[in-house]
């Protein structure tokens, strides 16, 4: 029973070592440590400085003119005759009856 019990957790312990690249002891260690360190300097950090570059902007922009955003154009008035606005009641016109 117990050989059985050492056979799954060698047979695990196998795998695991395996599945890093077969590197065992402080190889192995190294190499993550070297992957790591690689990934963090080509995806993590410049993804991290574009985001603060692109908050430092924002907030440059917004602190220099609080009212830059002027509408340019009318609003377009509501076409509806027969609606709510003004209190204009449902007005139909008589001269048919």
């Amino acid at each position: 029973m117990r050989s059985s019990w050492r056979r799954a957790i060698g047979n695990v312990r196998s795998f695991v070592g395996n599945s890093m690249g077969g590197l065992r002891g402080g190889s192995n260690l190294a190499s993550w440590v070297v992957a790591g360190t690689l990934a963090y300097f080509l995806w993590v950090k410049p993804s991290q400085d574009l985001k603060r570059e692109q908050q430092q902007r924002a907030a440059l922009a917004a602190a220099s003119d609080p009212y830059r955003y002027v509408e340019k154009r009318k609003p377009i008035p509501d076409p509806q005759e027969t609606g709510l606005i003004y209190g204009n009641k449902n007005r139909t016109n008589k001269s048919e009856d």
